[in-house]
């Protein structure tokens, strides 16, 4: 049953030095194994993915010759740029760090295309062996091991960011990212592979230079499909997505949608790759029908699923607005793509490069507490959902002088007819006692009718006597800032000049 997340944290205070003479529970420091350090992980991993680059550039090197693998890897690098551009705009609303990206795109490049490399040649080898037909081997490794073999070795990539990246894998966008880069890697590898075979093929044939096996080689996998094996990978990190979403209680969830992603993943792959031998026309059927339709469909789909987010940031920010942690404005403009970006251009027409930079991470952290506090309001939170809010709420409080003005601005450039800074909610000072107010949170507190409490510290306001009050509907709790009490003993830091008495009944109180 979905309930209403955990009261906000106050304000960032200053840190305290450390008493004297403390002693951390436990009678002292406990030190990790040397195996749970990051810098071990992280150098085992990058071991890990250098060792198998070097493997994979000798056996590709090995049949396609050297002349063969630089014209590959001259072609088949046109593509990736343009791939990963495009998915990285569409993590645009919350971007995760670069370094998933960069593992995604290693991973597939280098361990996905030895795994299948090495598991194909051995598979088909075997098939021929045991059936004595190399033609019908070869049709049966394209057709039934390579998809298995080679979505297995992709979908890996995911299934680690998923795990050790929980925080960053947090919907369907973050799956079809790092899913999407992880099949152009391994596309750009095999792209590899097919065009210098194909140049070869050429040069024993006498044609110099680039020509006919090499341009049809060229069209087919750059210029109409290059999206084929990102599409097939996009499948599973929707399943991926999709498990993000759901509760930790839904166990059977997360483990069978990432399942039907991948069987759907390898459906695909299997009809990609047997389309050459439903005859003459079998290929052109087969993208016209499914792979052209599927690419329009998932598009579609990862826009939709942008524009909700979007949605979800002007939901959930107010609330925190509310309460004074951001201008009445930035819900508005932090729900906006393009009053993002005017934001990021004032800063950096104004401050400079590193003002720009210092917007977007606040952006990024806005959006990742909208959507943390969704979660929350959902049931879905997990338990370090109070540690997470406390950390992105610092960081933006870090950067609120830097990004708040950028923000304004773009609100006011942006701005709807209907005038952004006039909440949507009843105005604060309606009669009725409140919910106990959190301790150390700078504002009223959230849920239902209860009890109210002394006010905390409120940044923004002077000491007026604003009274605790309940965030959410008289009637229950909710995610959402509702009424609240009149009569604010609590003192409250800012421009007014010194205690007032609470103010009554709707007197509209905005921080």
């Amino acid at each position: 049953m979905a309930t209403s997340p955990p009261y906000p944290p106050h304000p960032p205070q200053p840190p305290q030095p450390p008493q004297s003479g403390a002693v951390p529970e436990g009678g002292g420091v406990r030190h990790a194994h040397w195996w749970q350090h990051t810098w071990v992980r992280y150098g085992a991993l990058i071991t890990l993915l250098a060792l198998s680059g070097l493997v994979i550039l000798a056996l590709v090197r090995e049949q396609t010759g050297t002349q063969g693998f630089l014209v590959g890897l001259g072609l088949a690098v046109l593509p990736v740029p343009l791939l990963v551009a495009v998915f990285r705009w569409l993590d645009r609303v919350e971007p995760g760090p670069w370094r998933n990206l960069v593992f995604a795109f290693a991973w597939g490049a280098c361990a996905a295309a030895l795994i299948a490399i090495v598991a194909n040649s051995f598979a088909t080898r075997w098939i021929a062996t045991a059936t004595a037909d190399p033609a019908g081997a070869d049709t049966l490794g394209a057709t039934v091991v390579a998809p298995v073999v080679e979505e297995s070795a992709k979908a890996a990539a995911v299934l680690l960011v998923f795990l050790f990246r929980r925080r960053d894998f947090t919907g369907l966008v973050d799956g079809v990212v790092i899913a999407g880069v992880t099949g152009t890697g391994f596309a750009f590898t095999e792209n590899i592979l097919y065009l210098g075979n194909a140049f070869g093929t050429d040069q024993l044939t006498g044609d110099g230079g680039i020509a006919s096996v090499t341009a049809a080689t060229f069209f087919v996998r750059i210029i109409m499909s290059p999206f084929a094996h990102p599409l097939f990978t996009v499948l599973t990190g929707i399943g991926f997505g999709i498990a993000a979403l759901s509760g930790h209680r839904r166990r059977a969830r997360r483990v069978l949608f990432p399942l039907a992603g991948l069987l759907l993943a390898m459906v695909m792959h299997a009809l990609w790759n047997g389309s050459a031998s439903f005859g003459e026309w079998g290929f052109l059927a087969v993208y016209g029908a499914f792979m052209v339709p599927a690419f329009a469909v998932l598009t579609w789909l990862v826009v939709w699923t942008r524009q909700r987010e979007l949605g979800t940031v002007r939901e959930e920010l107010p609330a925190y607005a509310a309460a004074g942690w951001l201008a009445p404005g930035e819900p508005y403009a932090l729900g906006s793509m393009r009053a993002r970006r005017l934001a990021r251009d004032h800063a950096r027409r104004y401050l400079g490069k590193p003002a720009a930079r210092e917007v977007a991470r606040y952006e990024a952290y806005a959006t990742s507490l909208a959507f943390l506090r969704h979660r929350g309001s959902l049931g879905r939170a997990g338990a370090d959902f109070v540690v997470r809010e406390r950390e992105l709420l610092n960081e933006l409080w870090r950067r609120k002088d830097v990004a708040r003005p950028a923000l304004e601005h773009a609100a006011r450039m942006t701005a709807p007819p209907v005038p952004w800074a006039v909440p949507p909610w009843p105005a604060y000072g309606v009669h009725g006692p409140g919910h106990p107010g959190h301790p150390g949170y700078g504002g009223p507190g959230y849920g239902q009718p209860g009890q109210g409490h002394p006010g905390q510290v409120h940044p923004g306001q002077g000491p007026s006597g604003h009274g605790p009050g309940g965030y959410g509907y008289p009637t229950g709790p909710g995610p959402y800032p509702g009424p609240h009490p009149g009569p604010y003993p609590g003192p409250h830091p800012g421009p007014h000049p010194g205690p007032h008495p609470g103010h009554g009944p709707h007197h509209p109180y905005r921080p």
